[in-house]
C-alpha cells in the first residue's frame, strides 16, 4: 500500500482531482490499494465519488483520528502488468458517503447472557478499554477481542496481554464472521462455513507485536490501560487498533504508549500493521514473528520474509475440531530488524527496533481448507517469494495528473 499526501490547503483548491496510478509490477494484479492521505484532514468533504478511466469504482473516505474529519481516501484499482491509468475523483461538501456493497467485516460485541447460541450474540460495541489491574480481560468480548476479515481470512485480536492474532480457516472465498462469530456450529460446518483453524497459546500466533528482554519475547505488561476499537468498517478495508497506555517493557526505561493499526483490505490476503508509539523508542528492542506449528517446516530468505507450513489441533475439543494445517507468512522491512532468531519450540521470532516512532509490517496466511488456495508448503512457500517480489516491492503510488 502507498500513499499520496495532500495538504487541506490543495485540496480546496480543487474539488475535482486527477491522479495517475501504475501497475510496475510485471504481472496482472487485481485489488490493489491506493491511498491518498489529507494533510490537516479533510474539512468539510463527506463524499467522494471515484471514476477509473469511465467506470466508477467503489472508495471509502476514512477518520483515522477520530476527530470528526476525514484523513484518507481509499481505493482498490485492477491493473494489468505496467498499466496506468487516470482515476478522477470528485468531492461532494453536502452528501453522505455513496454505500458500496461490504467486502470486508469486524465486530467487537459483548456476550449477551440471553442467547444461547454463541453464534448469534448481539451486544455490539466499536471500542473498549480495560484498565491495567483488569483481572480477566480476555472473557470480557465475545469470541475474546475484536475480530476482521476480507474475503480470504479472518482474525481475531485477543484482548489481554498477549495481543495474539487467531486465525480463521475458509473453505470458500467469502465473508463470514458476521455469521458465525468465530464459534462455527455444526449446522454451518455442514454447510461449508469456515472455523478457528490456529491453536496460539502464549506464541506470536501470526505476527503479535511483543516486547524482548534478550534472549526472549515479553508480553504487554505492565500497562496502565489497554483498548481495543474500531476505526473503520468498511466497505473496502477494515481498520482496527488496539492500544496500550503506559506500557514499560523495560523496568529501567521510561513507559511508552503503543497504538498497533491493523489495516485488512478487500480482496487481500495479507494484513497491514501499523506500530505508532508516543516517544522516541530508539534505545527499545520489541519481537515479532509467527507461531512455529506444530511439524512445521520453515522458509527464510533472510531478508525479513519468513514463513512455515505445518499441521496442529486447533483446540483441545477434539471431538468438535480436527487437526488443521496452515501456512503462515510475515514480511518485514530490513531497516527495522535487528536480528532473525533460530526457531525454537514457540517460534520463528525477529528481534525489531526503530530510529523513530513508527515500524511497520505485513502478515498473511492460508488454510488448506481452501478451495482455492494452497495445499503444499512447497506451493505456499512459492506464493509468498511471489507475493513479496510481485505486490509487496510494487505498491502503487498515486501521483497528481
Amino acid at each position: 500500500m502507498a500513499l499520496l499526501a495532500f495538504t487541506t490547503a490543495a485540496l480546496a483548491q480543487s474539488m475535482k482531482p486527477r491522479y495517475q496510478v501504475t501497475n510496475t509490477s510485471d504481472v496482472d494484479r487485481t485489488d490493489i490499494p491506493v491511498v491518498i492521505r489529507y494533510e490537516g484532514g479533510a474539512h468539510n468533504i463527506h463524499s467522494a465519488k471515484v471514476m477509473l478511466g469511465n467506470q466508477e469504482i467503489p472508495c471509502q473516505l476514512d477518520d483515522l483520528n477520530q476527530d470528526g474529519v476525514f484523513d484518507e481516501l481509499c481505493c482498490l484499482v485492477d491493473l494489468k502488468a505496467h498499466q496506468g491509468e487516470i482515476l478522477d475523483i470528485q468531492y461532494n461538501t453536502q452528501d453522505e458517503p455513496i454505500q458500496y456493497p461490504a467486502r470486508v467485516y469486524a465486530e467487537m460485541l459483548l456476550r449477551n447472557d440471553k442467547v444461547k447460541e454463541k453464534n448469534k450474540h448481539d451486544n455490539f460495541i466499536e471500542s473498549i478499554t480495560a484498565r491495567g489491574d483488569c483481572a480477566n480481560s480476555y472473557n470480557i468480548q465475545h469470541h475474546h477481542g475484536v475480530d476482521f476479515e476480507s474475503e480470504y481470512n479472518g482474525i481475531r485480536i485477543y484482548f489481554d496481554k498477549r495481543q495474539t492474532l487467531d486465525l480463521y480457516g475458509k473453505f470458500q472465498k467469502r465473508l463470514e464472521l458476521k455469521e458465525t462469530q468465530f464459534y462455527t456450529s455444526k449446522e454451518q460446518k455442514a454447510e461449508g462455513y469456515g472455523d478457528d483453524v490456529l491453536w496460539v497459546g502464549n506464541t506470536f500466533g501470526l505476527g503479535a507485536f511483543r516486547g524482548w528482554d534478550g534472549q526472549q519475547p515479553t508480553m504487554i505488561d505492565p500497562v496502565a490501560s489497554r483498548t481495543q476499537r474500531i476505526i473503520s468498517y468498511g466497505p473496502l478495508r477494515t481498520i482496527v487498533e488496539v492500544i496500550d497506555k503506559n506500557w514499560k517493557p523495560y523496568a529501567d526505561k521510561p513507559a511508552i504508549t503503543m497504538t498497533i493499526r491493523y489495516t485488512q483490505y478487500a480482496g487481500n490476503r495479507s494484513t497491514d500493521v501499523d506500530v505508532f508509539f508516543d516517544k522516541d523508542v530508539k534505545d527499545y528492542l520489541f519481537s515479532t514473528g509467527i507461531i512455529n506449528v506444530k511439524e512445521s517446516v520453515e522458509f527464510s530468505n533472510k531478508e525479513g520474509l519468513r514463513g512455515c507450513w505445518g499441521t496442529d489441533w486447533p483446540s483441545s475439543d477434539h471431538e468438535n475440531f480436527k487437526p488443521e494445517t496452515v501456512g503462515l507468512g510475515i514480511w518485514i522491512p530490513q531497516q527495522y530488524i535487528r536480528s532473525e532468531e533460530p526457531a525454537n519450540k514457540d517460534n520463528y521470532a525477529f528481534v525489531v527496533g526503530t530510529d523513530d516512532r513508527h515500524l511497520s509490517y505485513k502478515v498473511t496466511y492460508c488454510s488448506d481448507n481452501e478451495t482455492f488456495g494452497f495445499h503444499s508448503a512447497e506451493a505456499w512457500f512459492e506464493y509468498l517469494k511471489s507475493w513479496k517480489e510481485k505486490e509487496v516491492d510494487h505498491p502503487s503510488t498515486p501521483k497528481p495528473y
